[in-house]
């Protein structure tokens, strides 16, 4: 009997379906273990073989504390709202209700013939209206909520407005009454409706503010941070520019800290800590006020060049009148002497008030520059430094010299106060920017400073620092803010990088806003006019002035509803809850089930989304904790990051300019042979594609490289550069892209012919057919490359459970590698060598289970060497299963089974129990062998294998036996043997006796463990 994997794993994956072996029970006496992947966006290009490796790795581990005695939850479910499903929607010409539909039964599909564990009685689509309702509910909760300072928490909202009716909003004893931040009770009740609510949407934790965004044009809608890279939108490399509009955020930002606080609780890689500790940014310093001066003063600053770079200000106060003030926030006060140029954000308000007209025009240039720039791309490590003068100074409160102010892309509006004080002998961007500008620069550290680089220490003696001279850097911190506080001039301050988070996107594919606006008055809808559902239309263009499509539609805008959707993060910032409790049409989950369940055991997923989907929800169960709706502040206890599966692409080569995102650009009618130096001209211009081989050092700047589909490419082995094209079947398959010009050595193929150059005439002819080379690059696997490869036809060729051991076989789950085909051959070797173990292709069962008599053992009771394979399988599998290394479980299984072949064991005792260590990695042959073995229940309710160290500890040792320094024997001794016992072993061995020829020895040395020696 063969190994018919088609046959066994359809009928295994339709016996699961048809029995409900998946359906987990919320009301269970086994102890709980939550599992989730961070669930996909059902994109229309359905599952490549990069996509399953966090899913397969989900799966072993969902499987094995199955066996493991567990009451397990895995879910499934889509996060089909938001731009990539609405995008892919728009390119197709579609609505995104009908892709979305199409693209998760796609999806469901290709997970089904994997083979997942999946409960798909608990799944969840994002676009679902019985799941929407519940994100709008919560979007409520967070409206109608706000951030107490006192205790750290969110609370209602109406706690706020009856501590407003009672009490007022009063300064607390000491400090300043501010007019328009404190009020007394009678002010507030005195107060318009329409200002009481402003005050209140200050305090709201989803609340509504005109602020500069993140617009894409092309898209249509505002995009947040993490969805711009280097200027342009992720989603499709458009142009963003920075636009003023009213928008929806959260107040993230109150979260700071216990965001902070909460990393320490969860088990977390600490590379994923560093970039959220880092995104969130929080930094201690001062904020300090500086006058400002809209002309330079006289005889204000004379500087002394000393030499090698080094330079000491001279300075002199001037009496002048403030026009204004600069606020400036800074984690380094003790470098206030060092301050050379003042930078603001282009953004800042003061920009426009304090600019001269000598400089208006160049500003003005500047900031068109500034409005095409992303937060990212500005802040990022760059060459390129920019900036522009205002032609106004800020004047040191200390010292009265006059500071030019700057403006500059890499000083952001949403960072401390939006402007900063540049010292550039303590910060290389400082330093460089002064440089490039030739501002001078003021030495405040001695010796540390070179004049060549800036030099971040906290360790030098101050110096040119008026009363902070020799101090030490880090003493004179708290000094200097001390005195800033002193002279009334600043304050001590916390300050996070992280902003709050835009929570509006003017798309239509989305959760609508269950809000109303009422002259001007943001008004919820009551719980029972929930869900708001998505109205269908036919067009989704973008509505007027930049709002979103949903404002074209007059029966909508007639109710006065929001017209902005929210953002795909909305649905799975608590998706991992609805999965507790999927059908509850009372709540979003009922606090018994998200007692039961708890915080999630394991997510797995992807670092793609570290500070965008895992910071919005952790922040979402923190709200959810303090309104007393969940039992805990954490959603996630481990976490652990998949690396990616990389596509191994083919590339030809087009010369640069002539070929742009698959449209022929700029071309002659000439065919550039390298060989030649005589081109020869084609009837119509076609791009040209040149062989790999032709590419080197030399030439290779002239060309860029150019995705060949990798089904049309034959794979060297040997030389990845020679991988060799089918040029007839890529014309055939991809006319649009690939009908070109193809060019090697001495020829080129042209309309399914290859020609050759004939120096004697001077013409092209007819010629024999060449090889076109391509050569391979590792890169993201993407569509766009055509370098994916569908799991389908995996499964189809080799089985799933081939597929699902080969994904994890190709390295540790965490890391990123690139995907090769040509191993998986080993791992179905390996499968069918285990199907072996049972079957045998003409006898058909070869297991046994008794033996036939106390004489002949051989075909039952398990031998030690048996046992001693099957134990230590157990052990590794089981530890490398527990710590997610299942790439060396696999290698483990392996080994086993080519020790029990070579013991030529088939016995039950020992086979079963492999059989369930290899049921999380494989299901199916599991499932299969199983049944064949005789069990009516499913391998998945049998108890997991239990190691026992006595079958693996070694009792015995072989030990090379020497005479006189040379081996001559070998015994196999027990580890227990004394002396004695060892020499009259030795001395009754053949071989030794032969040696010693009837000689005694002068003794026999025994190094236990090691080695014995005969003397003669």
């Amino acid at each position: 009997m063969e190994y018919d994997f088609r046959r066994i794993e359809q009928e295994w994956q339709q016996k699961w379906k048809e029995s409900g072996i998946y359906k987990v029970n919320n009301d269970s006496s086994k102890p709980k273990y939550y599992v989730l992947d961070m669930f996909p966006y059902p994109s229309g290009a359905g599952l490549h073989v990069g996509h399953p490796l966090g899913y397969i790795a989900s799966d072993i581990y969902s499987r094995y504390k199955r066996l493991k005695g567990f009451n397990v939850l895995h879910p499934m479910g889509f996060d089909s709202f938001g731009l990539p499903a609405e995008q892919y929607a728009l390119d197709t010409g579609q609505h995104p209700a009908v892709t979305t539909k199409k693209n998760i039964e796609t999806f469901k599909s290709q997970l089904d013939n994997i083979g997942f564990c999946y409960d798909w009685d608990r799944e969840v689509q994002t676009s679902d209206p019985k799941y929407y309702k519940w994100t709008q509910w919560i979007f409520l909760q967070l409206f109608n909520s706000y951030f107490c300072n006192t205790q750290k928490k969110a609370r209602p909202i109406s706690e706020l407005i009856e501590k407003y009716e009672t009490k007022g909003a009063m300064p607390k004893p000491g400090k300043e009454f501010i007019p328009g931040k404190h009020f007394t009770a009678d002010e507030w009740k005195s107060y318009p409706k329409q200002q009481q609510e402003e005050i209140l949407m200050n305090r709201r934790l989803a609340f509504s503010k005109y602020g500069e965004v993140n617009w894409c044009e092309a898209l249509g809608t505002v995009l947040a941070n993490d969805e711009v890279v280097n200027g342009v939108s992720e989603r499709g490399g458009h142009p963003v520019e920075k636009k003023k509009m009213r928008q929806w955020y959260l107040r993230i930002t109150a979260y700071a800290d216990r965001l902070l606080e909460g990393l320490e609780t969860v088990d977390f890689s600490d590379s994923m800590k560093e970039m959220q500790r880092n995104w969130i940014g929080k930094s201690q310093g001062a904020e300090i006020d500086f006058r400002i001066r809209l002309s330079e003063s006289e005889e204000a600053i004379t500087v002394i060049d000393k030499g090698n770079g080094i330079t000491e200000t001279d300075y002199s106060s001037t009496e002048t009148e403030a026009d204004s003030f600069l606020t400036v926030y800074t984690t380094r006060p003790d470098t206030i002497f060092g301050v050379d140029f003042m930078v603001l954000a282009p953004e800042h308000e003061l920009v426009a008030e304090i600019t001269s007209e000598a400089q208006k025009e160049e500003i003005e240039k500047y900031l068109q520059y500034v409005k095409s720039r992303s937060d990212r791309e500005r802040q990022a490590e760059v060459k390129q430094i920019t900036g522009c003068f205002t032609g106004a100074y800020a004047i040191n409160p200390f010292n009265g010299r006059e500071i030019p102010i700057w403006i500059a892309e890499y000083v952001l509006a949403g960072y401390g106060t939006g402007a900063i004080m540049a010292v550039p002998c303590g910060d290389q961007r400082d330093f460089a920017f002064a440089k490039h500008f030739n501002i001078p620069i003021t030495n405040i550290i001695g010796e540390h400073y070179n004049g060549e680089e800036a030099n971040p220490t906290k360790d030098a003696i101050l110096e040119n620092s008026g009363f902070l001279n020799g101090m030490l850097m880090k003493d004179a911190i708290d000094v200097a803010v001390n005195k800033i506080e002193e002279l009334g001039i600043g304050k001590r301050q916390v300050n996070y990088k992280m902003r709050d988070a835009g929570f509006s996107r003017q798309r239509y594919w989305g959760e609508p806003f269950p809000i109303k606006w009422i002259d001007g008055i943001a008004v919820p809808l009551g719980e029972n006019e929930l869900p708001l559902e998505l109205p269908h239309v036919d067009s989704y263009k973008p509505g007027p002035e930049g709002q979103g499509p949903l404002a074209n539609i007059e029966e909508w805008t007639a109710q006065h509803l929001e017209t902005n959707t929210m953002p795909g993060y909305a649905g799975s910032s608590w998706y991992f809850l609805r999965y507790m409790d999927p059908h509850n049409n009372e709540t979003f989950c009922s606090r018994n089930t998200s007692d039961y369940w708890g915080q999630v055991d394991l997510y797995i997923g992807g670092t793609e989304h570290a500070v965008g989907h895992l910071l919005y929800s952790r922040m979402w169960t923190k709200v959810l904790y303090d309104l007393n709706l969940i039992g805990y502040d954490e959603p996630y206890k481990k976490l652990v990051n998949q690396g990616m599966i990389q596509g191994v692409s083919q590339i030809a080569y087009v010369r640069k300019g002539e070929f742009e995102e698959g449209v022929s650009k700029g071309m002659s009618n000439t065919i550039f042979v390298p060989a030649f130096d005589n081109p020869a001209s084609t009837p119509t211009p076609k791009l040209q594609l040149y062989s790999a081989d032709l590419i080197n050092q030399e030439n290779k700047d002239r060309f860029k490289p150019f995705n060949i589909p990798i089904e049309l490419v034959q794979l060297n082995t040997l030389d990845s550069t020679k991988n060799l094209l089918d040029v007839d079947l890529g014309v055939n398959l991809f006319p649009q892209r690939l009908d070109a010009i193809y060019i090697v050595q001495d020829a080129f193929y042209y309309e399914g012919q290859w020609r050759t150059w004939n120096n004697n005439d001077s013409t092209w002819s007819i010629t024999d057919k060449r090889d076109f080379y391509t050569s391979s690059e590792v890169e993201k696997m993407s569509k766009s490359k055509y370098n994916t490869i569908n799991p389908d036809e995996l499964c189809s060729k080799y089985g799933a459970d081939t597929f699902r051991m080969y994904e994890m076989f190709l390295g540790p789950v965490e890391l990123s590698k690139p995907w090769d085909t040509k191993g998986i051959e080993g791992v179905h070797r390996f499968l069918k060598k285990f199907w072996r173990l049972f079957f045998d292709e003409v006898k058909g069962a070869i297991w046994t289970t008794t033996a036939p008599s106390p004489a002949d053992r051989a075909g039952g009771e398990a031998t030690d060497a048996e046992l001693k394979v099957l134990h230590k399988a157990i052990k590794k599998i089981e530890d490398d299963t527990e710590r997610f290394s299942f790439n060396t479980a696999v290698s483990a299984f392996m080994i086993a089974t080519n020790e029990l072949s070579d013991l030529k064991c088939h016995k039950k005792e020992i086979l079963e129990p492999l059989l369930i260590l290899l049921t999380p990695y494989a299901p199916h042959i599991a499932e299969e062998l199983w049944k064949q073995l005789g069990h009516q229940q499913s391998v998945l309710d049998a108890s997991y294998p239990v190691f026992e160290e006595k079958y693996v500890k070694e009792s015995s040792k072989a030990y090379p036996v020497a005479v006189n320094g040379k081996t001559r024997s070998e015994l196999t001794i027990s580890l227990t043997a004394t002396q004695q016992e060892v020499e009259a072993l030795v001395l009754a061995d053949e071989k030794v006796q032969k040696w010693l020829d009837g000689k005694s020895p002068k003794k026999i040395i025994y190094v236990k463990n090691k080695m014995i020696n005969v003397v003669v």
